[in-house]
């Protein structure tokens, strides 16, 4: 699975980075950078939770 983000929608409220500081950043303009795509075999769950967290829901799981 990879992490997608749809930067029109992001706010910048920074919880993905927050939550995983190892595989999200902010821009300049403070909106979502996805560092790593790659989600590990069995961490399908905590990215899911983490993408949750989304209040502008910009972040999304794809197959």
């Amino acid at each position: 699975m990879r992490i997608s983000a749809d930067q029109g929608r992001c706010l910048g409220a920074g919880q993905c980075v927050l939550s995983a500081p190892d595989r999200f950043d902010q821009s300049e303009l403070g909106l979502v950078e996805v560092l790593d795509p790659e989600v590990p075999e069995g961490d399908e769950q905590r990215f899911r939770d983490i993408l949750d967290l989304c209040p502008s829901q910009a972040l999304s799981l794809e197959a």
